[in-house]
């Protein structure tokens, strides 16, 4: 049994007294709303006069005998009311009044309100309010600090507090819903951009017999009925494929995926992410493609192709810088490894500092001198090209130089935000990058990729030439919100239960 507080306990009372007083606390009937807060604070001309019907929350109530101010909040911003002991209690019985608003309706309360717009002596816009129906009774109080026993002052700033309960976040911290008003937005013009290009959105298994497509850890479930171990997908890409083989002119999907990985400011288990798959198409032409993308699409959100990112401006302006893998070490290193073989490597490592699991292999050990030498350093918008094969067990060999593939990263603010490859369509060779992975994984690296037999079969009717592409929605939100953590752009992060 829950021990209520005492000011839980009083809010139950006071719905008992509403109940007994006729009054339903929760009533069902619909409210009809013609107005919302912003068009009224935004057009008062328009409105001054007019009687409107809005519905909200009550955020603040200053009752002065006959009269009250008060606050009405709804999901567009908030706006004062004005109710009139007279205006609301046209008979002599003044209980909706002096009983029912004075004493039983409290903040937090859902109220929905008919009336006549206006200005205030100071010149505030406010509803005049006519007629009050309580739609839903809050049973408990809403974060608060009180000032000089008047002002009410909410607050809700602790973060892990946020991140459990993210509804009291959206409730009293406007600066939060506005981010995932924004995220929505994001995703809405990635969307369109996709349609308006002839692609078609689809939807994959986020259980799989396999997981593949990514070198990650997976989540591991068992299927009654089945009597069968499935996965929780790490990544779409496979299945996006075998659309492609199956013959669709390009095929997106936003999709959740989890990674059994470690958590931090830019990972959560559970993240979202849009693949992208255009046949006839390579990796060069995907590039200038997100280069377009991203754009138009941070002009259209933010305003502008320069935006705030903490300390930093970045700039979105086209062309996004571009270099090579052994460029950029090199730049950030001074030291040239473009020839050097696994051994070698080993030793630049110990030279920088730089841990190296004995496990790893060649482009993996590349990957953790980028990781910790350069990545951090790539704020603007830059393609990171030619990639070492090890790396890509997924992407087309370079045809001039068959020890690299033809893939691409794009980095800003000191993170990966998005992956491409020309996919490798030959069926032979993709069979000898699985065992590869294999063997890796028997070495103990626990998040190389498994053979994937029906994809092999799937590829062996014909794959044609295909530019793919992975955008982390998450990240790239972080960045046009000017967000510190990933979890302020996930409306419900994963957390460490407490019950």
């Amino acid at each position: 049994m829950i021990e209520l507080t005492e000011q839980e306990q009083i809010r139950i009372n006071k719905l008992e007294e509403l109940r007994n007083l006729g009054i339903n606390p929760y009533p069902s009937d619909e409210f009809i709303i013609d107005t919302k807060t912003v068009d009224i604070l935004n057009n008062y001309d328009n409105y001054e006069g007019k009687t409107v019907k809005l519905a909200g929350r009550l955020m603040s109530k200053r009752v002065m005998g006959g009269a009250s101010f008060c606050e009405l909040q709804d999901n567009h911003g908030k706006i004062q009311i004005y109710i009139q002991r007279d205006s609301i209690c046209k008979e002599e019985n003044k209980d909706l009044y002096n009983i029912v608003f004075k004493k039983l309706i409290d903040l937090g309360d859902f109220i929905g309100i008919e009336g006549y717009v206006f200005k205030t002596k100071v010149g505030e816009i406010s509803i005049h309010i006519e007629k009050l129906t309580l739609l839903s009774k809050s049973l408990k109080p809403l974060p608060c600090v009180k000032d000089d026993g008047e002002k009410i002052h909410f607050q809700f700033t602790d973060k892990e507090q946020i991140y459990r309960q993210r509804y009291l976040d959206l409730i009293l911290n406007k600066e939060s819903k506005e981010v995932f008003i924004k995220r929505s937005k994001i995703v809405n013009l990635m969307r369109n951009y996709f349609n308006n290009n002839g692609f078609l959105e689809v939807e994959t298994p986020i259980l799989q017999p396999l997981y593949g497509g990514a070198s990650a850890r997976p989540f591991k479930t068992h299927h009654n009925t089945l009597d069968q171990e499935l996965y929780m997908r790490i990544s779409n890409e496979l299945y996006l494929k075998r659309l492609i083989i199956g013959g669709i002119d390009g095929v997106y999907e936003f999709s959740k995926d989890f990674r059994n990985e470690g958590m931090d400011r830019f990972h959560n288990p559970e993240f979202t992410q849009v693949e992208l798959y255009v046949p006839y198409k390579d990796y060069k032409w995907m590039m200038n493609f997100t280069e377009d993308l991203l754009n138009k699409l941070v002009l259209e959100v933010c305003g502008s192709n320069s935006i705030q990112v903490g300390d930093n401006i970045i700039n979105f302006e086209k062309p996004f810088k571009r270099f090579t893998m052994f460029e950029i070490i090199e730049h950030y290193t001074g030291i040239d490894i473009s020839n050097m073989n696994e051994e070698e490597l080993r030793k630049v490592c110990e030279k920088l500092d730089i841990y190296i699991d004995p496990c790893l292999g060649y482009g993996r050990i590349i990957d953790d001198i980028f990781g910790a030498k350069c990545e951090p350093n790539i704020i603007q918008p830059t393609f990171i090209t030619t990639y070492p094969i090890e790396m890509s067990p997924l992407a087309k060999q370079n045809y001039d130089n068959p020890k690299f593939v033809d893939r691409f990263e794009l980095f800003m603010n000191g993170k990966e935000c998005a992956n491409c490859f020309s996919e490798l369509n030959d069926p032979i060779e993709q069979r000898k990058r699985f065992i590869e992975e294999m063997k890796l994984s028997k070495m103990g690296d626990d998040e190389a990729m498994v053979l994937d037999e029906d994809f092999l079969t799937a590829m062996s009717y014909g794959m044609p030439p295909t530019a793919g592409i992975g955008i982390g929605i998450d990240r790239l939100t972080m960045i046009l919100t000017n967000s510190k953590s990933i979890q302020d752009v996930i409306l419900f992060p994963q957390m460490r239960s407490t019950f």
